[in-house]
């Protein structure tokens, strides 16, 4: 069920290089690997440090979180941090709700956050795992923003992936699904299914950050045409921060609402 979101004061008429075709906007997924439970909450405090200056070198209109800190007894609430200190819009999907510890995805957006949406993508008894479904207003329309992070087993993948498709195969809106897919192979089942729904997108590799061999953070958009290009943040600040690199996608928002429009400056 859609849950209404508060606005914030920030003037998001300001965000996004505008043309008449539309707005170009950065999207970035990242996973910034919070939740490891060996971690002392000083560790976990100094790591919201640097996964902060990682944003703001990222200069982007959202970001799509994996791992984040969402509070409890024994765990910092690492999202409430990065909020107050970007002034950013934040809204949280759980994939783990105790009183002890909150953790799972998280989207931070420049663009004023309409709605939410939880998708519960847990398989049998492995690690809980989810989706956090937002819609975004852009220039007076909405887009949709998927930020999730998928299982570690290939039959839990394929599970996971045919239940996202199902969630918004025939949305009106246009789609940007992001987040760590976990995917280690080129020719795994998710991705065969992703390809699917979405046109095929650069995929360069995010993951380990001393030595990346991995594309397992991944951008798709539907339409395919409305995405222009997919980049790594390789900064060192980055390499630091998490042992994932952010991906970086730039969109076009068309501007109006025939997303047969996306292609017409040429993309």
């Amino acid at each position: 069920m859609a849950e209404a979101i508060a606005e914030s004061p920030r003037n998001s008429d300001s965000v996004g290089a505008r043309s008449d075709t539309g707005r170009e906007l950065r999207i970035v997924t990242y996973n910034i690997a919070g939740g490891l439970p060996t971690w002392t909450a000083k560790a976990k405090r100094e790591m919201a440090g640097r996964i902060v200056r990682v944003i703001k070198e990222l200069d982007a209109d959202v970001v799509a979180l994996q791992e984040v800190p969402l509070g409890g007894s024994e765990t910092p609430d690492v999202l409430a941090q990065l909020r107050d200190v970007t002034g950013m819009y934040a809204v949280e999907g759980p994939t783990l709700d105790s009183p002890k510890r909150r953790y799972g995805n998280a989207v931070l957006s420049r663009l004023p956050v309409r709605a939410t949406r939880t998708l519960d993508l847990s398989f049998h008894r492995r690690e809980p795992r989810g989706a956090l479904d937002a819609d975004i207003e852009c220039g007076g329309q909405l887009i949709r923003v998927v930020a999730t992070h998928l299982g570690l087993s290939a039959s839990e993948r394929s599970t996971q992936v045919r239940t996202l498709l199902s969630a918004f195969d025939n949305s009106e809106l246009p789609v940007i699904l992001v987040g760590d897919i976990n995917e280690w192979f080129v020719r795994g089942r998710a991705l065969r299914a992703l390809v699917s729904h979405f046109r095929r997108a650069p995929a360069p590799r995010t993951f380990p950050t001393f030595c990346p061999v991995f594309a397992l953070d991944r951008i798709w958009m539907h339409p395919g045409e409305c995405l222009i290009d997919v980049s790594v943040h390789r900064s060192a600040l980055a390499r630091q921060a998490s042992d994932h690199y952010p991906l970086v996608a730039r969109i076009r928002v068309p501007a109006h609402r025939r997303t047969s429009d996306c292609s017409a400056s040429g993309s």
